[in-house]
């Protein structure tokens, strides 16, 4: 007879990374989705998950996920379900599959594509030293702004050349 603990641990680590990934992807901040990963696996251990299958359990996942995010900041009301939900059709037709895998390679690829005063702003942007990006730029506020506008530009149609749009 398998261990349910050795078989739940073992798709732990078969989906964490996805969901991890899906969180950050829905706006979650890093510790946060930390703490909403371990909920969701909570939650899944508590309702007797089995393993249906890679994409049957990363889709109940998700959606476990996504719901305990949307619990946690109901403040936001509809305007943060709308994103929330544009977000995971995102999620589904570009990365469910790999974990998003194929659009950080893509990512990753096309940063080197950036000046390297973007590249620099991007990462340190969404590396989490947001409070002196701006000055060390020698920017104002709004000069970043602009900056990191037009880096997601550039990087939003690299990386859909790169993956070929929706998959």
């Amino acid at each position: 007879m398998p261990d349910p603990a050795a078989a739940f641990e073992a798709l732990i680590r078969r989906h964490q990374v996805g969901i991890w990934r899906y969180l950050r992807s829905l706006g979650v901040e890093a510790n946060a989705a930390d703490d909403l990963l371990q909920e969701t696996f909570v939650v899944a251990w508590e309702r007797g998950i089995e393993d249906h299958g890679v994409e049957a359990t990363g889709v109940f996942l998700r959606r476990t996920a996504r719901n305990l995010f949307l619990r946690r900041s109901r403040d936001g009301g509809r305007r943060e379900a709308l994103l929330v939900e544009l977000a995971d059709r995102q999620w589904a037709n570009e990365c469910a599959a790999d974990d998003g895998e194929v659009w950080l390679e893509a990512l990753d690829r096309c940063l080197d594509t950036l000046q390297p005063r973007a590249r620099d702003a991007i990462r340190r942007w969404y590396g989490g030293d947001r409070s002196r990006v701006a000055a060390d730029l020698g920017l104002e506020k709004n000069g970043l702004k602009t900056l990191l506008q037009r880096a997601r530009g550039v990087l939003r149609d690299c990386i859909e050349r790169r993956t070929g749009g929706a998959r």
